[in-house]
């Protein structure tokens, strides 16, 4: 079994999927297909993802059971420790702020 899950994905993109999965929700999509055959579905997730992001999640002979890729800007981020793949948090992005100008006192 394989799930992929998209945000901000262009409708061309959603359409693909749907042609091969079941989109369960909004942007979930779920199906069973061979290695090879999850291999060209995600060829086309990271060709048509854009300013998007995705994560697929498959069934693997892993300690896990199961293993997974992601493509487009997402805070969270694969990180393989010891054998086991976790997930690893990045900070929120700060909104840029101009240099601080002093305030005049008013007396």
């Amino acid at each position: 079994m394989m799930v992929v899950v998209v945000n901000n994905a262009p409708p061309r993109l959603r359409g693909r999927l749907a042609a091969w999965l079941l989109e369960i929700r909004a942007g979930v999509f779920v199906g069973e297909y061979s290695a090879r055959t999850r291999q060209r579905i995600w060829n086309q997730v990271e060709a048509y993802i854009e300013t998007g992001d995705a994560v697929m999640v498959w069934r693997a002979p892993t300690d896990q059971g199961f293993d997974f890729a992601t493509v487009g800007y997402n805070r969270r981020t694969p990180v393989d420790f010891d054998g086991l793949k976790l997930v690893s948090f990045a900070p929120r992005k700060e909104p840029e702020r101009g240099p601080r100008t002093p305030v005049a006192s008013v007396e």
